[in-house]
């Protein structure tokens, strides 16, 4: 037994959810998925690879990550999305760590695929994560937009050498989706949150996100995929501030 419980949630992720499971293959004594009523292939695959199956209604990150969590029954959690898979050298090292006895949290680098190209540059990499942790010290919270991990402060963290792959977007569509997707999120939280940014922070932000990520964080070293991530990074900065605005438009 190596007590590890892997816990993915998902929805909709046929296209994923393989690669990712067959990375955990002999890794971990279980894989927990969590499916939020995909309507897709998603529960069928990840059954016959051999992970343990809920489906589940959507509520939010967090909730759904630490309901997942729950149904665990090792003391340590890998937490993986479905477009992410451990690479060779980061399996050694996890493997070495449980060889010595897991103690505390770890945390590993991880490394993006943008429509075939492996982002370095431009604040991607290496947007490191704890990801392997014991799970009656840490709890997932944060609503609407991005989920924070919440461990015991007592936990020593622990970093491991080697990738976390992360198979974001396969097309530059694909980004923009999402984009519009989570500019909504944060545009609500924002409102809810009373925020009234000035028309001058409404013009420059973008300018200001693209030139930081493009030029200042050597985006530009990723050549056509890194000019995309800072004119989309730019982009979603912009229709963050303006679905803001239309919203307190509707209220005024």
């Amino acid at each position: 037994m190596k007590g590890i419980s892997a816990v993915i949630i998902t929805r909709n992720e046929a296209h994923n959810i393989a690669r990712c499971l067959i990375s955990l293959q002999l890794l971990v004594d279980e894989v927990i998925v969590v499916d939020a009523e995909s309507t897709d292939d998603t529960a069928r695959i990840a059954a016959e690879h051999g992970a343990k199956v809920t489906v589940r209604a959507w509520t939010d990150y967090s909730d759904q990550k630490n309901f997942a969590n729950g149904l665990a029954r090792g003391p340590y959690i890998l937490s993986m999305d479905a477009d992410e898979a451990i690479s060779p050298e980061l399996r050694a090292s996890l493997m070495d760590s449980m060889d010595q006895g897991l103690t505390g949290a770890y945390r590993f680098a991880r490394l993006t695929n943008y429509c075939g190209t492996w982002v370095r540059h431009g604040g991607w990499y290496p947007d490191a994560k704890v990801r392997l942790f014991p799970k009656d010290r840490a709890r997932w919270q944060g609503e609407h937009v991005h989920e924070e991990l919440h461990l015991d402060p007592s936990l020593v963290v622990h970093e491991l050498p080697g990738d976390l792959l992360h198979y974001s977007y396969p097309t530059v569509a694909s980004h923009e989706q999402r984009i519009e997707r989570y500019s909504d999120l944060h545009a609500r939280k924002l409102f809810m949150e009373g925020k009234h940014p000035g028309p001058l922070k409404r013009i420059f932000s973008p300018l200001v996100k693209f030139v930081q990520g493009y030029l200042f964080r050597l985006g530009f070293l990723d050549g056509r995929a890194g000019y995309s991530i800072a004119r989309l990074s730019a982009r979603a900065v912009h229709l963050k501030y303006a679905k803001l605005q239309r919203l307190r438009e509707q209220v005024a």
